[in-house]
Order: structure tokens, then sequence, then C-alpha cells
């Protein structure tokens, strides 16, 4: 009987593999033609569409390039040494990165790194005269859009830099760009993280409300700000000084302007009677004018970072890299990092950059595609972060809440071109408005010279 229920099942999937050929037959398909046979289709598959190489890969990658540099050696150029540093998982896999592809292109690397103090004159020098020190410089936006761009000494990159896994997008189609193309890239996503650094253990000590709790309540603006500086204004010891202060910078104004989604020029323009610039300008004014920041002591620059260091003031505004500096240097004292408050017009907390870099490459420098993709093929990496900048984060803060605070931070990008300009004296603008100068004064007294500064550099 089982032998009988076998021959059965045999004869049934005969006779349904012959039924399934029949159907098959009726659309013109014969069973015997294969895939290379057919007609391909108009349509582009999804990965040649994406420009993708590997399976799975669910963004934009540069096709692979077959080349031969014939030796040559590409020259890094910055302030510092841009060889990677193998000091995590990430960065051992960009270094095994670059030398597959130094093996497979035949070429090699030179770091060259030059004092800051002299860069922008040593490496402007150098593409004038058209012998370029390097052939991927980080250059300072500052000093390339637009005089060195408008002098055609550099290539634009736009076209090649579409890997938005490794590429900034903002900073190249946006914020690097000059007549509708991109001049410079980075592999960098987080710019540049500002805010404030503020003393928990002084805030505790006062019996002040936690500042994180403003952030959480999504009440940090510009009025709880000077209310917290103004209850830590205090003489603890009643004897007629004021010995705690809220505030060590006796300036806010790029981070006001930043906070509030403004500059004090856009493009080829002055941006000065802009309504949000306007905002920015009133509240430095009224900080002043109510006394809230810690007056000077006939200091430096570096002033407010010492009276922060001292203990006995409650927020500093800076930069992130300015923390570890912080916590070595004070370390009886807990210290958190908020963003700077938001200003009225503005939706989301904001950092800002004056001094913004990114590489380029020099006109006279042959085959700029390739130098990008390798650049692109280095750091192309499946990354064991869950976002950019986790490890630097993770080792600066131990508390959690301030590692959210940066996060959230970084994405939100202000770029001030104000010092793009060399007549525009910003330094002379902000001094008289921390002198009382009215703001509307101010606008109508500096409007004329900050345009004027601007044409000039646009040759206008």
């Amino acid at each position: 009987m089982n032998k009988f229920k076998a021959l059965l099942l045999v004869l049934m999937t005969v006779l349904l593999s012959m039924l399934l050929v029949a159907c098959g037959g009726d659309d013109g398909a014969s069973s015997n033609d294969s895939v290379d046979d057919q007609t391909p289709s108009d349509e582009p598959q999804e990965d040649e569409d994406n420009g993708n190489e590997e399976e799975g890969v669910d963004y934009y990658q540069t096709p692979e390039m077959d080349f031969d540099m014939g030796g040559r050696t590409i020259r890094m150029v910055a302030w510092w040494n841009m060889e990677p540093t193998g000091d995590n998982p990430d960065s051992i896999k960009i270094q095994e990165n670059l030398e597959a592809l130094k093996e497979k292109h035949n070429f090699d690397v030179e770091y060259i790194e030059i004092d800051f103090g002299e860069y922008q004159e040593t490496i402007t020098a150098s593409l004038l005269a058209n012998e370029p020190i390097g052939d991927l410089i980080r250059l300072g936006k500052n000093y390339t859009i637009p005089a060195l761009v408008q002098q055609d000494l550099l290539w634009p990159v736009d076209e090649y830099v579409k890997n938005e896994k490794v590429f900034n997008q903002q900073l190249t189609n946006e914020l690097y760009t000059y007549e509708g193309k991109g001049y410079a890239f980075s592999d960098q996503h987080t710019i540049l993280v500002q805010g404030l650094f503020y003393n928990r253990t002084l805030m505790d000590e006062l019996g002040m409300k936690s500042l994180q709790d403003y952030v959480d309540e999504d009440n940090w603006n510009w009025a709880t700000f000077k209310d917290v500086i103004k209850e830590a204004n205090r003489d603890t010891n009643n004897d007629g000084q004021t010995d705690v202060w809220g505030l060590a910078n006796p300036s806010v104004l790029q981070q006001a302007l930043a906070s509030n989604n403004t500059t004090l020029t856009n493009a080829d323009k002055q941006n000065l009677d802009d309504p949000r610039t306007v905002e920015a300008l009133e509240f430095q004014a009224e900080l002043v004018a109510d006394n809230l920041p810690r007056p000077t002591e006939g200091g430096d620059w570096t002033e407010p970072q010492q009276f922060f260091r001292e203990g006995n003031t409650l927020l500093y505004t800076g930069a992130i890299y300015e923390f570890e500096g912080f916590r070595d240097d004070m370390p009886d004292y807990d210290i958190g990092f908020l963003p700077f408050p938001k200003g009225p017009s503005a939706e989301v907390y904001h950092t800002f950059e004056s001094d913004l870099q990114a590489i380029a490459i020099p006109k006279s420098v042959e085959n700029p595609e390739q130098l990008v993709y390798i650049y692109e093929k280095m750091h192309d990496i499946e990354s064991i972060y869950d976002y950019p900048e986790q490890a630097s984060y993770e080792a600066m803060f131990s508390n959690e809440q301030d590692i959210e605070n940066a996060r959230m931070v970084g994405p939100n990008v202000v770029v001030f071109d104000h010092f793009a300009f060399p007549s525009l004296d910003y330094w002379a603008f902000e001094a008289e408005l921390n002198e009382g100068t009215p703001v509307s004064t101010l606008i109508e007294s500096y409007s004329q010279s900050f345009q004027a500064a601007i044409d000039e550099v646009y040759n206008k």
C-alpha cells in the first residue's frame, strides 16, 4: 500500500510539471529562455540608479574606479596632522581602507602640518603663485568664498561628493558654494558644537533650580537665561559686593545671533536690519544695561575662561573642545553642558561657526575626481557607533544629559561670514553696542560700511 501511494505521488508531480510548462508557453516565453537572452528593461535597476557597489547598501556610493596614479604622493595639508590615528575601531578601518587603496591605485600619502598662526598666509600665497603646497588642503571659508574661487584657484567638487554617508552635504552644497557650485568637502557631519558650560556644584550650593529642567521643559530661552543670571549674581558674605556671578562672558552677541537663527551678513548683503538680527542686538544690549555679566578686571580675551575656573561663576559660553580643560582644571566641581537658549525667532537650539574649515583641491592639481574618490573610499565604513561623535562625547562627558544636549545642538549650525570681509570691523561694532549705543543708531551708522566692506570682496 505504501509503494502504491509513493508511485501515485510521483505521477501527480510529473503531471503538474507538464501542466506548468504548457501554461508558461501561452505568453510566448520558451522554457529554455535565460535571463541573458531576454531584452533588457528600459527602467534602470535599483542598484544602478543609486550607484551602489554592494548589495544591501541603501546610500549612494561612487561606482568603482580603475586608475593608476603612477606612484604619485598625495599631500594632505592642515594645521594639524590629518593622518588617521587608529585610536578607535572606525579609525583603524579607515587606515585599512587607505592601505588597500594605495596598493590598488599606486600612490602614497604625505601629511603636512602648518602652524595655525601662519596657515592662511602660507596657503593663499602658494595658491596665488600657482604652486600649491598640497593636493587636499583645508581652507577657511572666510578667505575661500568668494575670494579664492573668484580667482579660479579651486576645483568645484560638488559632482564628486554625493555619498551622503561620507560627505557633509550641507557643507558642500550650501556653505561652500559660489554661483551654484560647491568648492570644498568634509567627512565631518558635526561641524562645531557651541553652547553653555555650567557649574552644577555651584548651582546646587546656591539652591537653584536645575538648569537641565529648563531644557527638559522646553523653557530654556532668553528670558529664563536672564532670570538665571540674575538669581546667581549674589553677595554671599553680605559685604555689599557681588562675589558670585551668573555669566562669565561680557558679550554673547554671536551666540545670540546664532540662537535666533540669523547673521550680520547674508552672502553679498549686510543683514543688520533683519528683524531677527535686531532682536539679537537688543538682547545683548539688555544684558549689558542690566549689568548682568561679570565685570571685567582688565584681562584679555581669556578672562571669561579664568573667571569660570575660579568656581564662583555659574555660566560660561564657549565651544565644546574647551570642556576637557575645565574638567581637568576644576576637579572639585561637576561641570555640565547646555545649549545656548533659544531666541524668540528660533524653533530649535543652534550652534555656530565663525571660522568654518573644509578640504579643497587647487585648480592646478590634476584629476580631482580621483582624489575625492580616494577620500570617499577611505571613509566609507560601517561605523560601530550609533551616531557621529559618539566616541568623543562619551569620552568627554560622564553625564548622559550633557551628551544629549551636545547631540541636540550639533546639527543646527549657523555659519558667520562677517570675518570674511577685511574692512568690516566687527569688534568696533560690538564694542559700541556694549558701550550703550542704541541699536537703531548702531544699525544706521554701520549698515553702509558693512555693505561697502562686502562689496569690496565681491568686486562690486
